[in-house]
């Protein structure tokens, strides 16, 4: 039987997985619809998590009607299936510009959970991926934050058929990449937010060590649910790939995460 196992590097919350990595890490085990080389375009995937992922925890994936479940005990955790969704991508921001914005990112002043492994200010280069977005403009669909981010060497899959001799970051790695930056667009220093369902396509997998921009954008809150958007670009300005998200807004304790006044 798969397994899905989210190691305890790739949390989100202290004792849960990060949201994108986990969705992304489920997205990959669909050998079927998987391209033979992976440089290649992945289909549009959906997944919805349904409770907070545990770390370093085999959990059974079972496959039934096209919908792939991964399960801890008799809970079911995510599921993933294809999606026939024609996903709008966030306009780009050029590299210089993104880098600019790092500097007013509102996780340097107040994060609801720093050892994120995306986006936490306490993880250190080459544990963490370190997208640290910032404000950039606002356009008509809402608030846009971008950031840079460059895979590190620890992040590349363990697959060898590509079309170049490049290595590259992870499928899973690249659905993270694609993960808090929404969460930020979407404001989480006054709304703690957790990932409830991402939609994501991957044209490409990021080049290992080459400098990308990721772009976030806030698309609307509807009661207790905030949706989002972000697309990551090469440093061509070319689409790596791209998602749209779905929040749900959340009591920070039931998470390990932290209020803006701190408590």
């Amino acid at each position: 039987m798969t397994e899905l196992i989210v190691p305890r590097r790739f949390c989100g919350p202290p004792d849960s997985g990060n949201g994108g990595w986990t969705a992304g890490a489920l997205a990959a085990l669909d050998e079927t619809d998987s391209p033979g080389d992976h440089t290649d375009h992945w289909p549009v995937v959906e997944v919805s998590l349904r409770r907070p992922p545990p770390l370093d925890t085999p959990m059974p994936v079972t496959v039934e009607d096209g919908v792939w479940s991964a399960r801890a005990g008799d809970d079911v955790v995510a599921t993933a299936r294809r999606a026939d969704a024609a996903l709008v991508e966030v306009e780009p921001v050029g590299p210089d510009e993104a880098a600019a914005a790092e500097a007013a990112y509102p996780g340097l002043s107040f994060h609801p959970f720093p050892t994120c492994v995306v986006c936490g200010t306490a993880r250190e280069e080459g544990d963490g991926l370190r997208v640290f977005p910032g404000p950039v403009d606002r356009s008509a669909g809402g608030d846009r934050v971008a950031a840079t981010w460059t895979p590190h060497v620890s992040l590349a899959e363990d697959w060898h058929t590509y079309a170049d001799d490049l290595r590259r970051a992870s499928v899973a790695a690249t659905w993270a990449a694609l993960d808090c930056i929404g969460g930020w667009a979407g404001d989480l220093t006054e709304r703690l937010m957790v990932l409830g369902r991402m939609t994501a396509r991957v044209d490409d997998l990021p080049v290992v060590g080459e400098r990308h921009v990721v772009v976030g954008e806030g698309r609307g809150q509807d009661g207790r649910k905030t949706f989002t958007a972000a697309t990551l670009y090469d440093a061509d300005g070319r689409v790596v790939a791209t998602a749209e998200h779905t929040w749900i807004a959340v009591d920070p304790a039931l998470f390990g995460g932290r209020r803006p006044t701190g408590g």
